[in-house]
């Protein structure tokens, strides 16, 4: 439904830049035309299609499971040294992001925590795309040196020695296997770059390899499970765009200033942003390189091009011996861009619900403020990798404004709809 959505909006696009630019900024109390009004609903939050199934998790929408992934993302057991849990980076009161340029676990790591409201829509997850499921994604950083730094067995152990973790475990998943026997199953074991664990693991059966990934693999598919509960709820543009299907768009306090609706104009129209921040998410789940400036201390970051590689040859990718699909429920991996043009320095379109309210901005954090990253897409400058996708615009000084004061509008709070995103007592 989002593709179809966002193919409109490209369709109607030419048509409304049409409008827009005549009024060269001075939109603001111009009447909507049929054609605008069309994209501006395309946009509402009303539009957001029922969670798509997950056919590599059947666990993906059971209670239990959910409940489960809710203790565990919140449980800094889950980490080497028993301080770095998942909301560590993705901080509720932080709309799930960490307020950092560069989040930072066991180290530093080299990217910008996104925030995860409303990521059970997407296909791809990391910045660079090389994780196709919720479940995946959240494997890689407990296994990840910077992140959590920790291991599969440690993380199976946390588990077994648990009463209320055995409890909910074996209500979704069947029995606990038996760990008990140290000899083959370590405490710290794991396909890691620590070189004790991973020797640990290489002594360790192919047999009881598996049995500990299945528990790994369960616990990132209980961590998606209370992932797919965090959704995002409307704003005061929903608010407005059903008070212009009613009629109804000002009273004694109106819902959107005139600056603000210039901006949402400027938004469909001149600026061209819906191109790529399109449907009720403001985001087409494409990549793109928008000649993002690199941080020289990280190296060369080739983005979608080495996430490509990675989600191939991710071992609990679609295609897996872990995942519940079937190969023909795998469409995403067989048609993915290989392309340089298409993956070389792009990164992925982030939704803009709530945009005002995770900075900073980027893969890597390049940008503090809003008004910068408006400014960087105003300069359009050259990229130094790859293809730059920037399309040309120029706004005004006052048109920026405008801009900025109509993605201030998307803020809005969390659907409680789900288990909610209270922390649980410590």
């Amino acid at each position: 439904m989002l593709k179809i959505v966002s193919n409109f909006v490209v369709v109607l696009l030419c048509s409304v830049s049409v409008v827009c630019a005549a009024a060269d900024g001075k939109v603001g109390a111009q009447s909507w035309t049929d054609s605008e009004k069309s994209i501006v609903r395309s946009l509402w939050i009303g539009n957001l299609p029922p969670l798509p199934k997950d056919p590599t998790n059947q666990y993906a929408d059971h209670p239990k499971a959910a409940e489960l992934g809710k203790k565990l993302f919140f449980d800094t057991r889950l980490s080497a040294s028993g301080q770095i849990s998942c909301a560590t980076c993705h901080d509720p009161s932080k709309n799930f992001t960490d307020g950092q340029a560069l989040s930072r676990g066991m180290g530093q790591t080299r990217r910008n925590a996104p925030s995860i409201i409303g990521m059970a829509y997407s296909p791809w997850f990391f910045w660079d795309g090389r994780a196709d499921s919720q479940w995946s994604q959240a494997l890689g950083p407990l296994e990840n040196g910077v992140e959590h730094g920790g291991n599969r067995t440690h993380y199976a152990h946390v588990l077994g020695s648990d009463a209320e973790y055995l409890r909910l475990y074996e209500s979704v998943f069947g029995s606990f296997p038996d760990l008990s026997d140290v000899s083959r199953f370590p405490r710290q074991a794991g396909p890691v770059t620590d070189t004790s664990a991973s020797l640990a693991w290489e002594s360790m059966s192919s047999e009881d390899q598996n049995t500990v990934t299945r528990v790994f693999v369960n616990i990132g598919k209980s961590l998606a499970a209370y992932e797919r509960t965090i959704i995002i709820g409307p704003s005061r543009f929903d608010r407005y765009v059903e008070a212009m299907d009613s009629g109804v768009v000002q009273g004694s306090e109106p819902l959107y200033t005139e600056e603000e609706k210039a901006g949402l104009k400027l938004f469909i129209g001149k600026a061209t942003c819906v191109i790529c921040h399109s449907g009720p998410l403001f985001t087409n789940h494409d990549f793109k390189n928008v000649a993002t400036p690199g941080v020289k201390a990280l190296g060369k970051d080739q983005g979608r091009f080495d996430g490509v590689q990675k989600v191939l040859n991710n071992p609990f990718n679609c295609r897996s011996d872990y995942s519940d699909a079937n190969q023909d429920g795998c469409k995403e991996l067989q048609f993915i861009k290989f392309t340089v043009d298409d993956t070389l320095g792009a990164f992925k379109i982030p939704g803009l619900r709530n945009v005002a309210k995770t900075a900073p901005y980027m893969h890597a954090g390049q940008f503090s403020t809003l008004a910068e990253v408006l400014k960087h897409y105003q300069k359009r400058p050259l990229t130094r990798l790859g293809h730059s996708d920037l399309l040309p615009f120029k706004l005004t000084d006052t048109e920026l404004v405008q801009l900025e004061s109509f993605l201030r509008t998307l803020n809005s709070d969390l659907d409680d709809s789900g288990l909610g995103v209270t922390v649980p007592a410590q």
